[in-house]
């Protein structure tokens, strides 16, 4: 059964031509209007745009569509997930590989339009992937990965015919066109609005998606709110149900915590594990909590810090965190703990999988001092504001440690608009807090975003030349390859010894919904609101 027939709508968020107001009725849902609260920030309308944050994810599942998408399955709970395992159409409603491999041939689904009603064709997915993999940054990192790497490997053949020439055979090229990144947008309409100076018109398109998705953006406040409208010509999937999303934007989550429980919101987005944890079997609410897959929380010390440069530093830093602490404060036991393995040796390739390291203030003392710190030194270390439920509890709890060992920490806040720059463009934070997810649900993956050199989420400027090596060889053959599961575990080994990032806990993502049903998890950890149903 296809992802879009087995859920039946969209969700949707008050009306489109409201002001931002501090409340709004529980009725709303009821009136096709599903009303979501998150704590952070959208800064662009635009995923290819530099410095598009994470948040901001979300409007590329809502507004535009892919080649193709993930299915969908239901967990063990009941809940609704995105399925890894199965590939389905979107725009394309067709595809098959080549004889001898060297290309993919997908035939797109003919009564395509844009919001503008102009048609979706192979001349858009063209425009709309030269643009991912020319701009550079995220995008660009994110199309490789999927060996999709230069606009000579795109083809317009006819008008419904798109044809990718293969650099290599990969099992993460396909699958890399269902992630957010590998939307089609209405080229007709961004040229038109392109410069000489942005020929790929990124100031038009981050403030005005040009898109066929499920959703049109009708009203972005910065800061304040994102409306959706329901695009009633959708034609990759089933028409939502609900006219309208309304996304507010609420930093407080108190203030999140209040409307929710009021009923004055339908989703609280991405809540924190506290609130999780308190609110969970309370009647009239649902909390869906899902472990992240590929993903860690992680305590980052950053090479281009004179000490850290010292794998026994880095060491030290690992032994000396409060694990049990952290994930009972922080992460209010929810998530699965990533700290204390059995061995230096990987039994297998899972990932993630426990740290060999837990709390030994001894051999953290130990280790400073052979590396020429026994009087410890300064550092700062900081975290992100808007996801201060987590990072808060857990720097002020390392602060302690590290204090402990002759380290003193000074934490420093980041405002979430800028902590995406600060941490993984700029990468200049000394000692910091982070998190990675992989979208592609494989080890090799997590790998080439976090460890590769001037990769975006390697915030710890971390360079392993064996590492190099064995990342590009694994990320393209399959997993049943003989040599793939002993180079995996050679990775996994390397930074377990070399710790450029210190695991904390895999994290969940917590959802609670209220008067309405057809929440999905997904790996990007954003909001699809094509399946709610008010």
């Amino acid at each position: 059964m296809r992802r879009r027939d087995f859920l039946k709508g969209a969700a949707v968020l008050g009306a489109g031509s409201l002001p931002f107001i501090r409340s709004l009725p529980a009725a709303a849902a009821s009136n096709g209007t599903v009303v979501v609260a998150m704590g952070q920030t959208i800064n662009s309308l635009d995923i290819h745009r530099s410095g598009t944050n994470r948040p901001s994810y979300q409007v590329a599942v809502n507004a535009y569509d892919r080649l193709v998408s993930f299915g969908t399955k239901t967990l063990p709970d009941g809940s609704l997930s995105y399925d890894y395992s199965v590939i389905e159409p979107e725009i394309a409603e067709s595809w098959e590989t080549t004889e001898d491999g060297s290309a993919i041939i997908f035939k797109l689904r003919r009564d395509g339009k844009f919001w503008d009603g102009s048609p979706i064709t192979a001349e858009d997915v063209k425009w709309s992937f030269d643009r991912a993999v020319t701009l550079g940054g995220f995008p660009t990192v994110q199309m490789k990965a999927g060996s999709l790497e230069k606009p000579e490997q795109f083809e317009a053949v006819d008008e419904f015919t798109f044809k990718i020439h293969t650099i290599r055979p990969s099992k993460l090229t396909v699958p890399d066109l269902a992630v957010p990144v590998a939307i089609v947008i209405n080229s007709k309409l961004a040229k038109a609005n392109a410069t000489t100076d942005d020929p790929w018109a990124t100031e038009y398109l981050h403030k005005t998606p040009a898109g066929s998705g499920a959703f049109k953006v009708a009203r972005w406040e910065p800061g304040q709110q994102l409306v959706y409208e329901r695009n009633d010509a959708w034609t990759s999937g089933p028409v939502p149900e609900v006219k309208r999303v309304i996304v507010r934007e609420v930093p407080s989550q108190a203030t999140r915590r209040a409307l929710f429980e009021r009923g004055d919101i339908q989703v609280s987005f991405d809540i924190p594990n506290k609130d999780a944890k308190e609110l969970s079997g309370t009647d009239g609410m649902t909390i869906h909590s899902t472990p992240i897959e590929n993903a860690i929380y992680c305590l980052c010390p950053n090479l281009t810090f004179e000490p850290f440069k010292d794998k026994k530093v880095r060491q030290a830093i690992a032994w000396s965190v409060p694990y049990a602490d952290i994930f009972q404060t922080a992460a209010y036991e929810r998530g699965v703990p990533m700290w204390g393995g059995s061995s230096a040796t990987p039994a297998d390739i899972a990932w993630p999988q426990p740290f060999p390291y837990s709390t030994d203030l001894d051999k953290a003392k130990a280790l400073l001092e052979e590396a020429g710190y026994k009087d410890g030194f300064e550092v700062p270390l900081s975290i992100a504001l808007d996801q201060s439920d987590w990072m808060e509890p857990t720097a002020l709890l390392v602060q302690e440690n590290l204090a402990k060992i002759n380290i003193k920490a000074t934490i420093e806040k980041i405002p979430g608009a800028n902590w995406r720059t600060a941490s993984l463009v700029e990468k200049r934070l000394p000692l910091h807090l982070e998190t990675f997810g992989g979208w592609l649900n494989y080890p090799c993956y997590y790998f080439f975003w976090a460890y590769l050199e001037g990769h975006l989420f390697n915030s710890s400027n971390y360079r392993n030349e064996e590492i190099e090596t064995l990342t590009n060889e694994t990320l393209h053959i399959p997993v049943d390859h003989p040599d793939y599961a002993p180079k995996i575990k050679r990775m996994i080994e390397i930074v377990w010894d070399e710790v450029p990032r210190i695991a904390l806990f895999q994290p969940a993502l917590n959802v609670g919904t209220r008067d309405m049903s057809g929440y999905e998890y997904w790996f990007h950890r954003q909001l699809d609101a094509r399946g709610f149903e008010a």
